[in-house]
């Protein structure tokens, strides 16, 4: 059964230093390894300027929330057993757990791509989930037809 988790349960998180955003520093906090907050914010901040210069627009905010908006599931799947049998059951995803899907896929994507440092990868992953393409884009239009395709078990859902 899937957790209900409250807004008062959730830590508060601070916005970033420069651009004053708290998806921003989530981006960061995703993106850090070993504790290096101030390398990852470093990262972050080059790639969100990079891949505002590359789409020529003058703000990296609006281009990192539309990258984000394309990235985000609107439905996963869950195995569930009924009756013996395992089922891959098709539910919405709300607010922060689509944002979380949106930024894991953003930084595994850009973990994945070799050969250029990781602001680098982190941009040119960024401009394609701008312009709907890329691997993360790609993991969420899998994740979609997956639900699509078991939308019969949907049922199984309630109850």
């Amino acid at each position: 059964m899937p957790r209900k988790v409250t807004a008062s349960l959730q830590r508060k998180l601070n916005p970033d230093r420069k651009y004053q955003s708290v998806m921003v520093q989530r981006l960061i906090n995703k993106s850090m390894l070993d504790g290096k907050k101030l390398v990852a914010e470093r990262a972050v901040y080059t790639a969100l300027e990079t891949a505002a210069k590359k789409l020529n627009s003058e703000d990296p905010l609006e281009v990192f929330e539309r990258a984000l908006k394309n990235v985000s599931p609107n439905f996963e799947v869950k195995s569930r057993r009924v009756g013996g049998a395992n089922y891959q059951i098709p539910f919405p995803v709300e607010g922060h757990r689509r944002l979380h899907y949106a930024f894991t896929w953003l930084v595994q994507s850009a973990r994945a791509r070799k050969g250029i440092p990781y602001s680098q990868r982190l941009a040119l992953e960024i401009i394609d989930a701008y312009n709907e393409a890329g691997a993360a884009f790609k993991k969420k239009e899998d994740t979609h037809k997956m639900a699509e395709a078991n939308r019969a078990f949907a049922h199984f859902a309630r109850g």
